[in-house]
């Protein structure tokens, strides 16, 4: 049994200074759920990725990463007619990273969800991301058949508004798509997008970048402080909490337990330059837990 399916989408990384003058980069291989996967399977979790590559070096890479990383990749889809998405970041001292993305036609469609395996998963975690890119049909049939299975469904708003040209289309997208989850990640900024989603009974996680994270559970509200780590980059740091999140619900710590870990795991993305390179594993996880 698979413990946390996924899917979305994945795509090289370029970081250098100012690319028209640059003679060296640094290349790396990103994506939202790729990172909640390897984050899950570091910590010894069994996570599936399901996405689609084009049929080039940079596609073999990501599933090289995912692979090597116990990611099971079976799913995948390689799509010779279309290249692999890229990611330009310019690094400026003082600034925020400039970002350019390079996407392509490598997307989910419907008939790529695996139905049977997303039944007998214990979680199926999804995002907004995926969501906005051309895979929404992929992803309400993935949601679709883990409510019909009792499959916990975990969702991240991951609202990016270079996405979304029109708002309100937005904000029925989302909040539509949070309405359907038991689990729902939604950074402080993204509340108003889901208004309709945060009442209920699904767990709620609010992060809030340097003021922490909190989650009600059964009318109590928890809290978690974050770990105010030196940050290098803090791109992909709600991906690697929900990743922190979703183990700990897995192993049925309580809630305050899960913020921490979340918590823990953001500390780790945010202070490497990659996404995910620098999260812990379960060998770590232990030691890293009593000196925090």
């Amino acid at each position: 049994m698979v413990d946390v399916y996924t899917l979305g989408e994945a795509f090289a990384v370029v970081t250098s200074g100012r690319i028209r003058h640059e003679h060296e980069a640094r290349l790396d291989v990103a994506g939202a759920e790729l990172t909640v996967a390897v984050g899950l399977a570091r910590l010894g979790h069994a996570a599936a990725w399901l996405g689609k590559v084009g049929g080039d070096e940079i596609g073999a890479r990501i599933l090289t990463a995912l692979r090597g990383e116990g990611v099971d990749v079976s799913d995948a889809r390689v799509d010779d007619a279309s290249p692999t998405g890229l990611l330009l970041k310019e690094s400026r001292l003082g600034q925020a990273a400039r970002v350019t993305y390079y996407r392509t036609g490598t997307r989910l469609t419907l008939g790529n969800v695996p139905i049977d395996r997303i039944a007998t998963s214990r979680v199926l975690h999804v995002s907004g991301i995926a969501a906005a890119l051309g895979a929404r049909d992929a992803v309400h049939a993935a949601v679709r058949a883990a409510r019909l299975a009792g499959v916990t469904v975990s969702v991240a708003v991951n609202y990016r508004d270079q996405l979304w040209p029109d708002l309100r289309e937005a904000e029925e997208t989302l909040s539509a798509l949070a309405c359907s989850a038991d689990v729902l990640f939604v950074r402080q900024s993204e509340l108003d997008l889901v208004k309709p989603a945060l009442g209920g009974d699904r767990e709620v996680i609010v992060i809030r970048g340097a003021r922490g994270a909190s989650v009600r559970v059964d009318g109590v509200r928890h809290d978690a402080p974050s770990l105010g780590t030196p940050v290098v980059d803090p791109t992909g740091s709600g991906d690697a909490f929900a990743a922190g999140y979703l183990s700990a619900l897995l192993e049925r710590l309580h809630p305050a337990d899960r913020l921490r870990r979340g918590a823990l795991l953001a500390a780790f993305a945010v202070s490497s330059t990659s996404e995910w390179q620098g999260l812990p594993t379960r060998a770590e996880l232990p030691l890293l837990d009593s000196d925090v």
